[in-house]
């Protein structure tokens, strides 16, 4: 029996783990087969505190999950299929076959950024496709970078990117944007802002320095031009990796978890959620670490009590 199992790895679920074990409650992370999350996908992390010159996004989590061995939390290479208990204690269920009894849960499996699915894409990841232009629109101060979206999220990325970049192209397959009319006026007021609507996103170019540009295809004409650009971002949305929990914990209408206001409680007494699971507007590594130690911290009042 463990006081928790974390179900999940990057800032939330490793600072979860250091947490609990500081603490001495005995505790497990599953880590699933993305170990290490988004920040897996980020080459340099500059915004990360303590890292002056920035960090290397693999680098930053194998460090978080050395960390939180040090201290004595166990770690599993293995993914929870289903939860089972009304009540606390809890049975999970791991792809292994394996059943773990834990008398509190944290759920800090994160949410998955949509990506366009054409060719060239996945294996630019990280080397001029992104999809987030907090984390890495440094780089591209002074280059041509494109954004792919329409709705609020990629005005706010364009316009974010237009401190950093010489221009901004934004591309939606649609003629009509998503967007928030003032959030859509702030975009068309932007100089640097420049617009391709309805196109569809093709193909991504790529060298052996990383991206080059983008084909896109006229959704009238079907005629299709290559945008040279050094940066691809896709702003369409991300995926929270809630579907084996989905019948078990209250979500919202996008699937993320209902956490109580203040804390990481969720409609469940025992289970707990941090990160970007729960956080569909930061979903930053620094805030995802922080309501990992919330969770913690809730999770071993949670225990105490009995």
């Amino acid at each position: 029996m463990y006081d928790t199992v974390i179900i999940g790895s990057g800032p939330a679920g490793y600072t979860a783990g250091i947490y609990l074990s500081r603490s001495g409650l005995k505790n497990r992370l599953i880590t699933g087969y993305a170990e290490g999350g988004q920040l897996t996908t980020t080459t340099l992390v500059e915004n990360y505190p303590g890292f002056e010159k920035g960090v290397d996004g693999n680098e930053l989590v194998a460090a978080m999950s050395r960390q939180a061995q040090s201290f004595g939390t166990e770690m599993t290479f293995a993914r929870v299929e289903k939860i089972e208990g009304d009540v606390s204690p809890f049975t999970l269920h791991l792809d292994t076959g394996e059943l773990v009894k834990a008398r509190t849960v944290i759920l800090a499996t994160g949410s998955t950024a949509k990506y366009l699915g054409i060719d060239g894409e996945n294996e630019t990841i990280g080397k001029g496709v992104s999809a987030c232009a907090t984390c890495d629109g440094f780089f591209y101060k002074n280059r041509k970078v494109i954004v792919v979206g329409g709705g609020d999220v990629a005005m706010e990325e364009a316009l974010f990117l237009t401190k950093f970049a010489s221009k901004v192209i934004l591309v939606h397959r649609r003629e009509q944007l998503r967007a928030s009319d003032i959030m859509v006026k702030r975009a068309k007021a932007n100089p640097k802002i420049h617009w391709k609507l309805g196109y569809l996103p093709e193909k991504v170019h790529s060298n052996e320095t990383g991206m080059t540009g983008l084909d896109i295809k006229s959704a009238v004409t079907g005629e299709t031009e290559t945008i040279e650009a050094s940066g691809l971002f896709v702003a369409i949305g991300h995926q929270p990796n809630t579907d084996f929990v989905k019948d078990y914990i209250r979500l919202d209408s996008a699937g993320y978890i209902k956490t109580q206001p203040g804390s990481s409680k969720t409609s469940r007494a025992g289970i707990f959620a941090a990160g970007d699971v729960q956080d569909p507007k930061y979903q930053q590594a620094v805030t995802s670490a922080g309501s990992g130690a919330v969770a913690a911290l809730d999770a071993a009042e949670f225990i105490y009590q009995f």
